[in-house]
């Protein structure tokens, strides 16, 4: 069972507080995804580090909401709710995941142009903003959606043919879809920041040339992280992955 508490408003989560950490990271789901999908990665940094989680509208205890159909709203709410942390006197890190590594770059160019930049950003199984896609998922229904999740994996079929259950979930799948889909790339934008990205190397959403482009969008270091496995690698990979953010942590604390 996974608890959280609500810190920062109805947008942010923290399973595992951790006072005495020496850095804060700020995950951003991917498409569908919630604040949950992180819970393991809290778990293996506590308590060298503390992991926040946002917790989009439209899903799990914010299901009554309506779900953002904007990234750049997105983006505008979710610099606000890290407004309180990005002041602080520990490192603020930011990790996003497919849409959520767009979003977390949205957000770190307002942490940057209010002067609170952050420490370092990672991203993960989405083309850099100059080239992203586009693409039409958002307009082929609740079956189009679903065998999209088919694709890529990340969903246990089980839920996947739980009419049931889906309903629930499909709103914000389709709102989070138009949201990516709709975003216009970004040309010439760059963050002070260090960049990670993390890819898969079967990943069907990001070529390792779409991955190597957001080197353009750093003036600082740039590193590229190949793991085996599709779009969601990152699901056998919580050990690396949890290292390497550590080990960032200490980069940036010696």
């Amino acid at each position: 069972m996974t608890s959280a508490t609500k810190t920062g408003g109805e947008w942010v989560r923290r399973f595992h507080r951790s006072p005495d950490s020496a850095a804060r990271l700020v995950c951003f789901p991917h498409a569908g995804g919630s604040a949950t999908y992180y819970f393991s990665l809290s778990e293996r940094l506590a308590p060298v580090v503390e992991t926040l989680a946002l917790q989009y509208p439209g899903r799990q205890d914010r299901a009554s909401e309506p779900a953002l159909r904007n990234l750049a709203e997105l983006a505008d709410r979710s610099f606000e709710a890290l407004s309180r942390w990005s002041t602080g006197d520990k490192p603020l890190i930011l990790f996003g995941h497919s849409l959520g590594s767009v979003l977390a770059f949205e957000t770190a160019r307002r942490l940057q142009d209010a002067g609170t930049a952050a420490a370092w950003v990672f991203t993960s199984g989405y083309p850099a903003p100059s080239v992203l896609r586009g693409g039409d998922i958002h307009r082929r229904g609740d079956a189009g959606i679903i065998e999209e999740l088919r694709v890529v994996g990340g969903t246990d079929p089980v839920w996947l043919d739980n009419a049931e259950f889906m309903a629930t979930v499909l709103p914000a799948l389709e709102a989070d879809y138009t949201a990516i889909e709709t975003h216009p790339r970004q040309i010439g934008v760059r963050l002070d920041s260090p960049l990670t990205m993390l890819v898969g190397d079967d990943d069907p959403h990001t070529t390792l040339a779409e991955a190597r482009s957001w080197a353009d969008h750093t003036t600082a270091a740039f590193d590229l992280r190949v793991f085996s496995g599709g779009h969601f690698y990152l699901d056998a990979h919580q050990t690396e992955i949890a290292e390497m953010i550590t080990g960032t942590v200490k980069e940036i604390t010696a």
